[in-house]
């Protein structure tokens, strides 16, 4: 018994040796879609080595992510795209073209995340054609400020004056017959290079530093989880190798010991004449190892593919007692009946097929009589 409690523990103490640390997890801003990790951070709620040098983001007390750039005031982040590197801001006061006009990236780690020439007009107000469409936030009684990617028309701006010439990353602008905008769009699209992330998103994984001293940037399984992106699968092969073989010699020490423990109550008994006169010996009974579970059995139990509030069902937590590892949206988890624990299906499938009880209670559970596939929200 004391070999099997070990062979219980050894993968959970392999997976502290051969794991890459990575304490940094995502966090949120309020109700915000979406998660705040690396190469961002939240100051004052994730340490300094969670996020790359320039992408500090604070929450407001509306509960929005706020963005600073350097010589600009805050802007709004709408949604971030990790895979492609790319971050959609606005501004909060509602005219993005007076900050596109002194819009000044080169002091932080964004570029426009693709370039077009907009040409910013002057124009008298009672020279203005009315179907010349001022930007509104930037015009007012007297003086019109119009926006074009196009040439500047010949013959009808006798009244104007060019301001300047910028190139501007702005997605989603509508223009009149005569190539003018009434406004520059509501968002300000931009990416960044460094650190380049691509790659480790591809494959699944998180960008991180390997530790809080280390400026060497690794690719992780998740945030907060221990396993680097190849660690997880390392960990099972070599606690596969480990744990098979082991669980083949404590078997086999049992049955000598079983079959030693009988040869010496047999001695007795022949020495005593067989009169039952001597001190009576209890024949220990061979340890019960729970076999694993066939495919089909562990197919029947309740999967749950996770929303975006990470919900799991039964009495569960926000990370699988077998991986380590937090529970993120689209993830599937899979429950065992009775008990109710949830863990990752992948883990828990594993863990069914060489040994057919619960990892955390230890009950052996029946097959479910239907098939359930759940979707949480």
């Amino acid at each position: 018994m004391a070999i099997l409690k070990v062979l219980f523990v050894l993968p959970f103490f392999l997976s502290s040796l051969i794991s890459a640390r990575n304490d940094c997890t995502s966090s949120f801003c309020g109700i915000s879609p979406f998660p705040i990790r690396f190469p961002f951070r939240i100051q004052g709620q994730q340490p300094d080595n969670c996020g790359f040098p320039g992408f500090n983001v604070r929450c407001s007390n509306q509960g929005k992510a706020v963005l600073s750039l350097p010589y600009m005031d805050d802007f709004i982040i709408r949604d971030i795209n990790y895979a492609n590197q790319e971050i959609l801001l606005y501004d909060p006061s509602g005219c993005l073209a007076s900050r596109l006009l002194s819009l000044n990236l080169s002091s932080s780690p964004f570029k426009p995340a693709y370039y077009q020439n907009y040409t910013f007009l002057s124009c008298s107000g009672d020279s203005m054609m009315p179907r010349l469409n001022a930007i509104g936030c930037l015009s007012n009684s007297s003086v019109s400020i119009l926006a074009t990617s196009l040439p500047t028309p010949a013959g009808e701006m006798n009244s104007c004056s060019i301001l300047t010439t910028l190139q501007l990353s702005v997605p989603w602008t509508s223009q009149n017959e005569f190539g003018f905008y009434s406004d520059l769009g509501s968002h300000l699209l931009l990416a960044w290079s460094a650190p380049s992330c691509e790659n480790c998103e591809a494959k699944g994984g998180i960008c991180g530093f390997r530790n809080a001293t280390s400026q060497e940037i690794s690719c992780f399984n998740a945030p907060g989880t221990g396993f680097s992106a190849g660690g997880l699968h390392i960990f099972r092969i070599i606690a596969l190798s480990i744990v098979i073989p082991a669980m083949t010699c404590s078997i086999c020490i049992s049955c000598i010991i079983c079959l030693r423990n009988r040869s010496v109550v047999a001695g007795r008994a022949h020495r005593n004449g067989g009169t039952g006169t001597g001190t009576a010996a209890v024949t220990p009974q061979p340890a019960t190892i729970h076999a694993g579970l066939d495919d089909s059995t562990i197919e029947s139990y309740t999967k749950v593919v996770l929303g975006e509030s990470r919900r799991v069902p039964g009495p569960n937590h926000t990370a699988c007692p077998i991986c380590l590892a937090d529970y993120h949206p689209k993830e599937t988890v899979r429950c065992i009946p009775e008990c109710e624990h949830c863990f990752h299906a992948e883990c828990i499938d594993e863990w069914l097929r060489i040994n057919g009880s619960c990892p955390v209670c230890r009950n052996s559970p029946s097959p479910s009589p239907d098939v359930h596939v759940v979707v949480n929200y």
